[in-house]
């Protein structure tokens, strides 16, 4: 990626300034607004550390707080947090640090200090967010996929929160693009939740960025989520809601999305899916509407655009062989599925892409085919990456 630091190491501020850093953020009943104007006044969290309690209470500060910073009861805690930061391989990304991420420093409420674990280099422009519901249908999973996907080659950093349902569907898109991809957590960086994504956290901290303003073994509470989900929305140039109630978690990114100035995106769905209120409304409040990446694209800065088109102008308008007959991906497709058994171009004429079928429903439709063959012929076609295995026997055509 352009514009990245050539050494982040060079970056990183030392043992002692990030001691501070840490105990100015865990300072018991220290919001992140107030720790901001301490700043803003002070300067330095040393500083911080240094002035007197009439002086605390004079920034606003109330005297159980002033009292705990003139202590420096958080201390200990830092020390805390520093070890198990070496343990995990994580790292603290202050607020005056040149690689904290320069859209979430201008939202209302930045986090005064990020805990990272990755590729830092991430960390950097360009992102695009990507949210939806954790209950998605077929269709929610294949296009959330698919667009992370897309977009990822044309050079954004897919944003997501690693959550179940779309969240897991865009980080396996950016990653499946051999794209790059952050999960922005609601608890500590070295915690997985939810528990099944334990291979995609893997993944992340490898090839990815696990993202966090909460401390390092801080558990997932239910309240954490709206608080991450600011920063979801802060470091991106926008959002992309995919599936979602109308008061769900991806709304409430949305709505912080348009107090920060992030352009909003919906991709519509079916009117009688309860999952598809959220982006519909949204569409219908003004949100742009999503059909391929290049919806997208387009109604970005002008800077971005242009920014991304520098980085990789063939990634943005297509794949340069590409003859004018078509996309040559299409063409290695249909002769994949020339190929094929007949058993095995039976059942993709048959599934969908936004709708799963069972198989005892697919034994019953593709006549004249036994337990066995059918099972052998899915399992080509998964390996072949024509289609996907949902829960419970369910099969869908991959878009």
């Amino acid at each position: 990626m352009e514009g990245l630091m050539a050494d982040p190491a060079a970056c990183s501020i030392g043992r002692e300034e990030e001691l501070h850093w840490l105990a100015l953020t865990l300072v018991p009943g220290l919001g992140t607004r107030m720790a901001g104007k301490l700043l803003d006044r002070f300067r330095t969290p040393q500083a911080v550390f240094r002035a007197s309690r009439t002086e605390l209470e004079a920034a606003g500060v109330n005297g159980a707080v002033a009292q705990s910073i003139s202590s420096g009861c958080s201390f200990e805690d830092a020390l805390d947090q520093q070890h198990k930061m070496a343990e995990r391989g994580a790292v603290a990304i202050a607020r005056s640090d040149p690689r904290y991420p320069a859209l979430l420093r201008e939202i209302f409420d930045p986090p005064i200090l990020l805990f990272a674990r990755g590729r830092l280099e991430l960390l950097q422009p360009f992102h695009f967010a990507v949210v939806g519901t954790r209950r998605p249908t077929p269709y929610g999973l294949a296009a959330a996929e698919r667009l992370s996907a897309d977009l990822a080659r044309a050079g954004l950093t897919i944003v997501s929160g690693m959550a179940r349902g779309i969240d897991t569907a865009a980080h396996r898109g950016a990653f499946a693009a051999g794209g790059d991809t952050v999960a922005v957590l609601g608890c500590g960086v070295d915690v997985v939740y939810p528990s099944e994504n334990r291979k995609l956290a893997a993944d992340l901290s490898a090839k990815g960025l696990l993202l966090s303003e909460f401390a390092m073994g801080s558990i997932a509470f239910p309240q954490n989520f709206p608080i991450r989900n600011r920063i979801i929305s802060g470091l991106s140039a926008g959002v992309l809601v995919v599936e979602g109630a109308q008061y769900s978690g991806s709304a409430i990114t949305a709505k912080l999305a348009l107090d920060q100035g992030r352009e909003v995106f919906a991709i519509p769905g079916n009117i009688t899916s309860k999952a598809s209120w959220g982006p519909n409304l949204l569409i219908k409040q003004g949100a742009k509407l999503v059909q391929d990446w290049n919806d997208v694209i387009v109604e970005l800065p002008a800077e971005v655009r242009r920014q991304l088109i520098e980085r990789g102008r063939t990634r943005l308008l297509g794949n340069a062989g590409a003859s004018q007959d078509g996309d040559p991906a299409s063409h290695l497709q249909e002769k994949t599925e020339a190929s094929l058994p007949e058993v095995g171009r039976k059942l993709l004429a048959v599934l969908q892409v936004d709708t799963s079928i069972h198989l005892d429903d697919l034994l019953q439709i593709v006549e004249d085919t036994s337990a066995s063959e059918m099972i052998a012929a899915l399992f080509e076609l998964e390996m072949l990456g024509l289609v996907k295995q949902l829960p419970g026997k369910n099969f869908v055509k991959v878009w």
